[in-house]
């Protein structure tokens, strides 16, 4: 009897082992077919505009607001910022506030509220000031989501926002002091047990802390990976995401030759992410982990299909419309000061673009659902996106769940696929944003 008791037991707490199949060919294959869509649907053959349009009653949104500063440019970001400056930094969070009065005024309501960067606590006080400031005019707003990079964590200043956070997402990319060294973020942040220390420190300030860990790394070992990994879990943060390394045409000299390991150690790599996490955490997304499955994290565009985005540089998407507002800082207060929001381009997506949009995501999210489709697009997703969904189904990507037809399964393979088309598509996202900032010149700051 106490074998069996005892063997039972060893099941129980039997390791997690991905079932990654999908061969590297076919993974190439996927990036091509990526890169083809991305460069179709992401180029700037934007129309000019400069208004924004008003909320459709009944659907749900979620604001996000972009913070473009840092005191330090990493070479692998291409995210839309400028080096710190606090005379420029200040003046941006008064028209920011002023913005979002903009939108009330529109009509809009939010449910979330997403703030990102650059680095959004150059200035915890105005930060705290534009927080509060957003609750004030839409008090509908549940929860609010923050990234930050470690060296913040440690600034008596930080504490202001205990209470306007519910979620911190804290940049730490490697807790190995030689990838710190690499990437130029062993001077800029601290070593990684100065890091460790400082997330440690920070948790009791937000009900939940988010991990931000990158692979794919040159260099990056198994064991660099396993140390990452339980570095992480030692300081049970509620959430660790694991991005991949994402080239870009604006960061591939610095990044493909210097940065990045070879293209093959990706899934390697994926799947100890998977093995390690998988049983600790539940799975947000195909590189996003938390505690519970109904708490928010990085990917807003998940949980929301429509969102408004203020401040330079930034991105809505809006009735089937991306609308994108300027990426100069000087024309941004021009905007403001004339009573007018930042938007200045808008492309309109047809509803297969949509609709292949929407099924990247759930692919992504592993929440990939018919019911979806025949509710917000009103077709039978097996036929409107026929050459897709057989596609996955021959990579084992997909299976129907037999419990609920209604529902469609992410395998590990989908996973794997899932994190590789969201890569593409966001290194494309950053083609486009470097693409439109490389008209600026130093007057644009």
């Amino acid at each position: 009897m106490s074998s069996i008791i005892q063997s039972a037991s060893q099941e129980l707490i039997k390791p997690y082992q991905s079932n990654i199949t999908v061969p590297n060919w076919m993974i190439s294959s996927m990036e091509r077919v990526m890169q083809y869509y991305v460069d179709k649907n992401l180029r700037l053959d934007t129309i000019s505009t400069d208004r924004m349009p008003k909320p459709v009653e009944g659907k749900k949104y979620m604001l996000y607001a972009h913070i473009p500063f840092c005191h330090t440019l990493c070479s692998f970001c291409t995210f839309h910022r400028f080096l710190f400056r606090e005379d420029k930094a200040r003046e941006y969070f008064v028209a920011l506030r002023k913005e979002m009065q903009m939108a009330k005024d529109l009509g809009y309501e939010f449910e979330s509220m997403y703030i990102g960067g650059g680095t959004t606590t150059v200035l915890e006080d105005e930060l705290a000031r534009t927080i509060e400031h957003a609750k004030n005019l839409f008090p509908g707003i549940k929860e609010v989501s923050c990234e930050s990079d470690p060296q913040h964590l440690a600034s008596p200043e930080f504490k202001q926002l205990k209470g306007l956070v519910d979620r911190m997402s804290i940049g730490v990319q490697s807790f190995d002091d030689g990838i710190l060294k690499m990437t130029d973020r062993l001077d800029k942040f601290g070593s990684g047990q100065q890091t460790f220390d400082r997330i440690m420190a920070a948790k009791e300030l937000f009900p939940i802390i988010n991990v931000d860990l990158i692979f794919g790394f040159r260099g990056q070992t198994d064991e660099i990976i396993q140390s990452d990994l339980e570095m992480a879990s030692k300081l049970d943060p509620r959430q660790i995401t694991t991005y991949p390394l994402m080239i870009t045409h604006q960061t591939r000299k610095s990044v493909k030759g210097q940065l990045a390991a070879p293209h093959g150690d990706m899934v390697n790599q994926y799947r100890q992410i998977l093995n390690h996490l998988t049983g600790q955490y539940t799975q947000l997304s195909a590189w996003a982990f938390g505690k519970t499955n109904d708490e928010g994290f990085d990917e807003y565009v998940i949980d929301y299909d429509e969102y408004l985005g203020v401040g330079s540089g930034s991105f809505s998407f809006l009735n089937d419309t991306l609308y994108v507002n300027t990426f100069s800082l000087k024309k941004y207060q021009q905007r403001i000061a004339e009573g007018r929001m930042a938007v200045e381009q808008q492309k309109k997506y047809q509803l297969k673009e949509v609709m292949q949009y929407r099924f990247l995501l759930g692919m992504f999210s592993g929440r990939l659902s018919r019911k979806y489709f025949r509710d917000t697009f009103n077709v039978n997703l097996d036929t409107a996106l026929f050459k897709e969904m057989t596609s996955m189904k021959a990579m084992g990507a997909l299976k129907n769940d037999p419990v609920n037809p209604d529902e469609l399964i992410v395998t590990d393979n989908g996973k794997m696929l899932g994190l590789l088309m969201m890569k593409e598509f966001y290194s494309g996202m950053d083609n486009v944003r470097a693409q439109l900032r490389q008209p600026l010149g130093a007057t644009d700051m």
